[in-house]
């Protein structure tokens, strides 16, 4: 192949006309060094009836050259040729080291399958003879100057004795950045302190995370989803800087996948329910529930809209025993639903309580649902449930990938 003939001085008036028209992306303006990283191709038409414009006609990536061609013209007044997308350069992602959990391994995997940015590094999870933990970071060197996360998992407390000494560990490593990705923040339900004596959980909890050394980017970052209580989220101090995420996005695409997805309506089983996700779900109609109290009893009633012949979708952040989904089932199926499916960001189930929750294939609304759909933000019910009509598991994964590039 003929060598590619060197491009022709710049005009002193066309270098500064050229600083004008150049793209905010194109490698022609690149240091030598970045050149040299990424090798382009372009077509530079100039034209000398105004020897003044310069515009850039076309690039495209080579592999193994850095050429610049130009083309003389009798006019010298030219437009610029839009790129195609593919053309392109694409913006350049924030490449993330992510740690993670030995729950949450399988949840990592799928979190950097969605994007080439992302690459896992494993933690050596060991127990010293007395059971307390003895923890390796291999290479821990290596991600100095780097973006770190860790993806952690608060299933129990001798869990969170185990990951908090990484938590805290990470980001004194000299890291560019800290994220702590923790999908279900646990203790939400035990939020508040109803009687003198009460402890407040989650309060406790929302220091410890506050105390997460500050990395050389700054304080930590924590990546939640649909926290239990609202109020929760200024329980964080300023050493940690809460991005609440929601599942609710996840739901609505799979109820647009739906054969019936025209005859959906949304149940909030209760008005802390309606407040968090009634914005999020507005374009459906909904049904809002109460509990009610009588005599000795607390029963469930249907506070406004009409469920009748619906598809009805029961939504909630949580479920632990699921008490309160099956009250809420009942009253719906006997007001005329004609078909019923739940769906929450979080299955606890304690004691495999998800047993509870039968299959119906049709024509049984009031003692089984045709769907009950969780995500992955707790792995070891997600190992449960699995593959277990009428259980579906709506991954986390692409909105945890795509929060680490904030």
């Amino acid at each position: 192949m003929a060598a590619t003939p060197p491009l022709p001085p710049f005009p002193a008036t066309s270098t500064k006309s050229l600083k004008q028209h150049k793209p905010s992306h194109s490698p022609l303006f690149l240091s030598s060094k970045n050149r040299s990283n990424f090798i382009t191709s372009c077509e530079i038409r100039r034209s000398f009836e105004n020897n003044r414009n310069w515009t850039i006609e076309h690039f495209s990536n080579m592999n193994n050259r850095d050429s610049i061609h130009s083309n003389n013209s009798n006019s010298f007044s030219s437009s610029l040729v839009s790129a195609t997308a593919s053309q392109l350069p694409m913006k350049n992602s924030k490449k993330v080291v992510l740690f993670y959990s030995a729950e949450t391994k399988s949840l990592a995997y799928n979190i950097a399958s969605e994007s080439d940015a992302i690459e896992l590094r494993s933690i050596s999870w060991g127990k010293f003879p007395d059971g307390f933990p003895n923890i390796f970071i291999p290479n821990a060197q290596g991600i100095r100057g780097q973006h770190v996360a860790f993806l952690a998992s608060f299933s129990s407390p001798a869990v969170i004795f185990e990951q908090i000494p990484v938590i805290y560990a990470l980001p004194k490593l000299f890291v560019a950045s800290f994220t702590l990705v923790l999908p279900f923040f646990p203790t939400g339900t035990s939020e508040r302190m109803e009687d003198e004596g009460d402890i407040a959980t989650a309060f406790t909890l929302a220091r410890l995370l506050s105390n997460i050394p500050i990395s050389r980017g700054g304080p930590t970052s924590l990546v939640t989803f649909d926290i239990h209580a609202l109020q929760e989220r200024f329980y964080f101090g300023d050493n940690i800087l809460p991005c609440f995420e929601s599942g609710i996005p996840l739901l609505k695409r799979r109820l647009q996948d739906l054969p019936d997805s025209d005859n959906i309506s949304i149940a909030f089983p209760d008005d802390g329910a309606w407040k968090r996700f009634h914005k999020q779900l507005q374009h459906f109609p909904t049904v809002v529930c109460a509990k009610v109290r009588e005599g000795d009893k607390r029963i469930v009633r249907i506070k406004e809209g009409e469920p009748k012949g619906r598809h009805i979708v029961i939504v909630d952040d949580l479920v632990q025993s699921g008490g309160t989904l099956i009250e809420c089932q009942k009253v719906l199926a006997a007001h005329g639903a004609s078909k019923i499916s739940a769906y929450v960001t979080h299955g606890i189930f304690p004691n495999k309580s998800w047993e509870r929750f039968g299959h119906d294939n049709g024509g049984n609304p009031e003692t089984a649902f045709t769907f009950f759909w969780i995500t992955d933000s707790c792995p070891l019910t997600v190992k449960e449930v699995m593959h277990r009509p009428p259980f579906e598991v709506l991954s986390l994964a692409s909105s945890i990938s795509a929060s680490l590039q904030i």
